[in-house]
């Protein structure tokens, strides 16, 4: 715990950014010792060309429901699928929705168990010797969660990666961490990878600090790939320290310039993909959106580049 009692202190620390990972044999970070089914997988995931991912999220339904672009996913998320390298579902919309002969790789929720609306933790008490109610805090309802899949189900749909929301820092972190390391152990023996998503709550920092941790113990616990959330300072420490790839998470919807520029400069600084929802499909123009994101992700375009890309498609209709 030398960090976190101030012994060493941060300006000691050196995270080699400008020295890359090697991976001899294989073009995946942190991969080249995996045995041959997982390494197929992940080379569903990751383009091998680049080493890189553009994966369309919209398992949001799990606990936001029919959220706004997601209400009809056949109608919004269907003509989006030829232009995604992976896409992060749930096995009920994977089953209902998604054609059999996508030949997308399979981003599996395999995590879930509260909503949104689930209550905070409350409870009635005395204050001198009034009745009064608490609430708990810090509490989030929302990382109170389990293992929402079995591995036969991951095996009969295919999965090439299941992704596994972990809360560091909550009240369930240790749960969090259990329901990952379970996956990986049951995972692992089929050649199936675990995608640990870094999940923030209300009282956690979004900061380079806290990713560093957040992933490095994923990493560490043995998850195959890390999402996490995208920082404006010390980014590419998160990525240098963390020994698998890294894809950055999309977040709240942003304007479509800020959006690119965003997976460009995550990209600059080690990511190995984007994965994401919100700015995508609530876009103004989500095909468009998707190509843009495409063009900065693998053909290296500048922000500047992939949102006159974007315009064009756009006025092209």
């Amino acid at each position: 715990m030398a960090d976190i009692d101030g012994i060493k202190q941060e300006k000691q620390k050196n995270f080699f950014t400008d020295v890359p990972q090697a991976a001899p044999g294989f073009f995946l970070k942190g991969s080249h010792q995996y045995d041959w089914g997982l390494k197929n997988r992940l080379s569903k995931v990751f383009n091998p060309k680049d080493g890189r991912t553009v994966m369309l999220a919209f398992d949001h339904g799990y606990f936001q429901g029919p959220t706004t672009g997601l209400e009809r996913v056949d109608q919004t998320i269907l003509p989006l699928e030829p232009y995604a390298d992976c896409l992060m579902l749930t096995r009920g919309i994977q089953r209902s929705v998604i054609p059999a002969s996508t030949q997308k790789a399979i981003a599996l929720r395999a995590s879930g168990g509260t909503s949104m609306v689930s209550p905070m933790e409350e409870w009635e008490g005395e204050i001198d010797g009034k009745k009064a109610k608490f609430a708990r805090p810090g509490f989030e309802p929302l990382s109170n969660e389990s293992t929402a899949l079995n591995i036969e189900e991951a095996i009969r749909l295919n999965a090439s990666i299941l992704a596994v929301q972990v809360f560091i820092g909550s009240a369930y972190e240790r749960q969090s961490l259990k329901n990952m390391t379970d996956l990986v152990d049951a995972a692992s023996r089929y050649g199936i990878g675990v995608m640990g998503v870094v999940a923030v709550g209300r009282a956690m920092a979004r900061n380079s600090q806290y990713f560093r941790l957040a992933t490095r113990i994923m990493a560490e616990l043995g998850a195959n790939v890390v999402k996490c959330y995208y920082t404006e300072e010390g980014f590419e420490t998160i990525t240098s320290c963390c020994p698998v790839p890294i894809v950055i998470a999309g977040g709240k919807k942003l304007p479509e310039l800020d959006a690119l520029k965003m997976s460009y400069n995550a990209i600059q600084q080690g990511a190995s993909g984007v994965d994401m929802g919100r700015n995508i499909f609530q876009s103004d123009d989500p095909i468009s959106m998707m190509k843009a994101v495409r063009g900065v992700v693998h053909e290296n375009l500048s922000p500047e580049q992939g949102y006159e890309m974007y315009n064009d498609l756009k006025s092209k209709g």
